[in-house]
């Protein structure tokens, strides 16, 4: 099953991008939760050392259940029913992380949109813990964990290469975690596009969950197209407050 000589074939580096493609793909969802939650530490050590234990921690358990493989195939298999539908230990725990998300992501929205014009932190206080901030990140990590190694687990059976893979698209995401925080504080445009993006997803994860499947592509592709636009008016806004301020200087000297 610990086959590392697959590395040295065409069709195991193969694989492994393959699989670190969709790693970093699987975990977009799981960066933006943790920009969104460390953005209410107060200070940029904070949001930098919750961003870091949330990500390593999610490294650890990934490669913890990768060596549990047959645990993690038999999360698919059937616990009870209710009425038509097999319930399975994947669907509870789809279903828990999806309402949390979509619960928490609601809250977050409904904040943002009552307390505009407010101090995101009042006199130096994190609206919200370090340790706090680390369990929550933590939580959503062993749910994404979860659906992202199952996905793996059916594309490729080689452990060497699935660890291989996801040791290298946690490090990906923790070069651009910061970046990405960044940028989607800077922007509260974007945030709200990104808070809105993590309730899609938790709906997502819940119709999943009742075996309503759909695809995650649309979710993904909608983000996208949601972004570029929301880019294209950033630049706009950009230029338009450019113009304004030489019209003034030239209206002012005139």
């Amino acid at each position: 099953m610990f086959d590392v000589s697959a590395f040295l074939t065409p069709q195991g580096l193969l694989s492994l991008l393959t699989l670190t493609l969709m790693e970093i793909v699987l975990g977009i969802d799981n960066l933006i939760f943790i920009a969104i939650v460390s953005s209410k530490l107060s200070t940029k050590k904070e949001q930098s050392k919750a961003r870091g234990i949330g990500l390593t921690i999610a490294l650890l358990f990934r490669i913890a259940l990768l060596f549990s493989i047959s645990w993690i195939i038999g999360l698919k298999h059937p616990l009870f029913s209710i009425a038509s539908i097999a319930v399975t230990g994947r669907d509870l725990i789809l279903f828990v992380g999806g309402l949390f998300l979509i619960i928490k992501t609601s809250k977050e929205i409904f904040e943002k949109i009552n307390n505009i014009g407010e101090e995101p932190h009042p006199k130096g206080k994190s609206a919200l813990s370090l340790q706090s901030a680390i369990i929550q990140i933590t939580f959503l990590d062993i749910i994404f964990s979860f659906d992202s190694i199952l996905t793996a687990v059916g594309l490729i059976r080689n452990v060497a290469i699935m660890i291989a893979a996801v040791i290298i698209s946690m490090i990906v995401m923790l070069v651009f975690s910061g970046k990405v925080a960044d940028f989607i504080n800077r922007h509260p445009t974007v945030k709200m596009l990104a808070l809105t993006f993590l309730v899609a997803i938790g709906v997502l994860l819940v119709l999943e969950s009742l075996h309503l499947e759909m695809d995650k592509g649309y979710v993904y592709s909608g983000l996208v197209f949601a972004l570029i636009v929301e880019l294209l008016n950033m630049a706009y806004r950009s230029k338009t407050h450019k113009h304004t301020k030489n019209n003034k200087k030239l209206n002012d000297n005139i």
